[in-house]
């Protein structure tokens, strides 16, 4: 009985423990900008490709036309 206490006690300062620690708040910032950084990478690909897209396809009609 008196080990259940103890045990209880100490998985209770565990809990407390780990709700205030704040070492992976840095990691989770981290990982929050890398994914911002992403997205906009892959909103500006996506447009770029749009571009590129249109540009062979009009240097596809003019040669075509030239022939």
């Amino acid at each position: 009985m008196i080990t259940d206490g103890i045990m209880c006690l100490n998985l209770k300062g565990h809990f407390w423990a780990l709700l205030n620690n704040c070492r992976g708040q840095d990691l989770i910032e981290y990982a929050l900008v890398a994914a911002m950084i992403g997205l906009g990478a892959v909103a500006a690909m996506s447009r770029l490709a749009e571009q590129i897209i249109s540009a062979f396809s009009s240097i596809g009609q003019q040669l075509t036309n030239a022939l």
